[in-house]
């Protein structure tokens, strides 16, 4: 058995992006560390030294079968053209050194051993500029710490494309333009692994409704979130129980 590190930017990405593979993992017995760029906070870290979508996340990993979650200990990058300045407490990540944010992330890669990190592709999926730092961190992080595989998540550009639109039929508010997506994710040639999940659907639905912050909250994807919490498992399955990645090592297509 070995240990996988997953690497994303915000607590409620690793559900979105990876909870069926994190609990798949899980369920096969190996151990899994996750470690979060930003703790979702814009402004300073609360009196009581954690932020609320950080416990959210605790009890996300805990529904997966997670070890250890790790916070790097960056600020939010928000979205939009303007980057805010940063909180008097931390950097925001988009603004963070990249060498030293990478060391970072390679101590926690070196001292669990990790066999794999799971990262993002080099559109950072969506294109948020804390999702292209990702990238980007754990790219150079791998290198630091020799950790020997790494792994993109990501979703072809046509499926991406597809649950817009579906999106949009139902009418559920989204503030995505489904051409600007067109240039994000990847091409589906450039996709490696595809990972049926569908097993862990209810894992992964459960994780996701672990986020309550962004449940009940006015970003872009909370009424989406909302949705699909609420969906019958099965359904829920069939519409997000498929998980895409990148293997830097690899070209060879699979699906699993």
């Amino acid at each position: 058995m070995a240990t996988v590190l997953a690497f994303h930017a915000h607590p409620d990405d690793e559900a979105l992006l990876t909870g069926g593979t994190l609990a798949r993992l899980a369920d096969e017995g190996h151990r899994v560390v996750l470690v979060v760029a930003t703790d979702g906070l814009m402004g300073a870290v609360p009196a009581n030294g954690e932020a609320p979508r950080m416990r959210e996340l605790r009890t996300s990993a805990a529904v997966l079968g997670v070890d250890r979650v790790v916070h790097l200990g960056y600020a939010d990058s928000g979205h939009g053209p303007l980057l805010h300045p940063d909180p008097p407490d931390r950097t925001r990540f988009a603004r963070a050194d990249t060498e030293e944010a990478a060391e970072r992330l390679a101590a926690v890669l070196r001292a669990e051993h990790a066999a794999m990190l799971i990262g993002y592709d080099p559109n950072g999926g969506y294109g948020h500029r804390d999702h292209v730092k990702v990238h980007e961190v754990g790219r150079r992080a791998a290198e630091l710490a020799g950790t020997p595989r790494v792994l993109e998540a990501t979703m072809p550009r046509d499926t991406a494309e597809r649950l817009v639109r579906l999106v949009r039929l139902l009418r559920i508010p989204l503030r995505f333009d489904p051409d600007e997506l067109s240039m994000r994710f990847s091409a589906r040639s450039a996709i490696t692994h595809r990972y049926d999940v569908r097993r862990y659907a209810r894992q992964k639905q459960a994780a996701l409704a672990a986020h309550h912050s962004q449940l009940n909250g006015t970003g872009r994807m909370s009424a989406v979130m909302r949705t699909m919490t609420r969906l019958p498992a099965p359904l829920f399955g069939l519409l997000l129980g498929r998980e895409w990645f990148i293997d830097t090592s690899s070209s060879r297509p699979a699906q699993r």
